[in-house]
């Protein structure tokens, strides 16, 4: 009972401290209610407070970026004026060089003697238009001034067409004379030069045709030489075949080419392509033994020019070797032994036992 008594005991006490700490935590909820309504109320004039700078301040923005684009041109301006003046010093100056240079007078002289509030001669008439180049001047020298009252535009006009009329003349050269002579000079001596070109062509051209000439004679004898002589060995080569030499271009010898005409015996053909191997190789033994012949030299060198004929032909050729044999010296190469038994002398090459080479000759006899 007395554990039962404590605890209701204590359970009064804490009945009493939440109650007090209720009844507190009502008067806290009050106290904030009317703080929080103090703040939202201060709150709401501090965003009217806002807003107002934030207005004054867009305006004082505003005003800023006029002022700064109205300073912008301001420079600009000053800047373009100032160039314009510094452009304008250098008119003048160069002006006043100009006057310098071309007249010898400065620029308080000029205005002063021919300034805009001096008189200017009155134009001249289109019959004399030179004559407002002449005035009239006083016993001392002095011009006189006489004419018009000073318009620029009407002398704008003016100095317009005095500057046309100077651009007509043209330039004056003081060294025109030096140069013509110069020009003069160096036109002679290319003259010269020209007929002593045409004196070299002309020569050129004589001696062209002379060797020309001379050339298109021996070509032609050549020829008809060459041409004869291969119809005589083509016939003995060929028994009862012809053979012929036919120019393309008769009438201009010396562009002409030449065709080889070849019918063996039995044969309708012409061309060499439609020949065996042995018969164009015949027939071009046959041309070169015409030409050999023809304009006989003092040796000849063949090289393996029977290796494609047979036995008769071989023998055909063997007895032209020997008819050239009487006039030139002949120096075959071949493998063919009729052709080495009807040689003077024989060199060739042999291997020795000990597998070198050897260069050996031998002078063949007749027995």
């Amino acid at each position: 009972r007395e554990q039962a008594a404590e605890r209701a005991r204590i359970r009064r006490l804490q009945s009493a401290k939440a109650a007090a700490v209720g009844k507190a935590a009502h008067q806290a909820v009050a106290f904030l209610d009317v703080s929080v309504n103090r703040a939202g109320r201060a709150r709401n004039a501090a965003d009217e407070v806002r807003s107002a700078w934030e207005a004054e301040l867009a305006g004082v923005r505003a005003r800023n970026e006029s002022l700064m684009e109205e300073l912008a041109e301001l420079t600009d301006s000053v800047h373009r004026d100032e160039l314009a003046r510094a452009q304008q010093r250098l008119r003048i100056e160069a002006l006043q060089n100009r006057a310098i240079d071309e007249l010898g007078l400065t620029a308080d002289h000029l205005v002063a003697e021919f300034g805009p509030d001096q008189p200017v001669p009155a134009p001249a008439q289109p019959a004399d238009k030179w004559a407002e180049l002449h005035v009239a001047v006083d016993d001392d020298g002095n011009a006189i001034r006489e004419g018009v009252p000073y318009v620029r535009g009407e002398q704008e006009k003016r100095l317009k067409r005095a500057e046309r009329d100077l651009s007509a003349l043209g330039k004056v050269n003081p060294l025109a004379l030096e140069e013509f002579a110069a020009l003069e000079e160096r036109h002679q001596f290319l003259s010269t030069q020209l007929e002593d070109l045409k004196a070299t062509r002309k020569d050129l051209l004589d001696i062209i045709r002379e060797v020309d000439e001379r050339v298109e004679q021996v070509f032609t004898a050549a020829y008809r030489d060459t041409a004869e002589q291969f119809e005589r060995v083509f016939g003995r080569l060929f028994p009862g075949g012809e053979g012929r030499l036919v120019l393309t271009d008769p009438e201009d010898m010396l562009t002409t080419g030449i065709e080889v005409e070849a019918r063996p015996a039995g044969k309708k053909i012409k061309r060499l392509s439609l020949l065996s191997g042995g018969e164009r190789s015949l027939t071009a033994v046959a041309l070169l033994v015409a030409i050999f012949k023809a304009r006989p030299s003092p040796f000849y060198v063949m090289d393996e020019v029977e290796a494609a004929l047979d036995d008769t032909n071989l023998g055909r050729l063997i007895t032209i070797f020997e008819e050239l044999r009487e006039s030139s010296q002949l120096i075959v190469i071949t493998h063919q032994k009729r052709t080495m038994e009807v040689a003077d002398a024989l060199y060739g090459v042999t291997m020795r036992g000990d597998g070198v080479s050897t260069v050996i000759s031998q002078r063949l006899v007749d027995a």
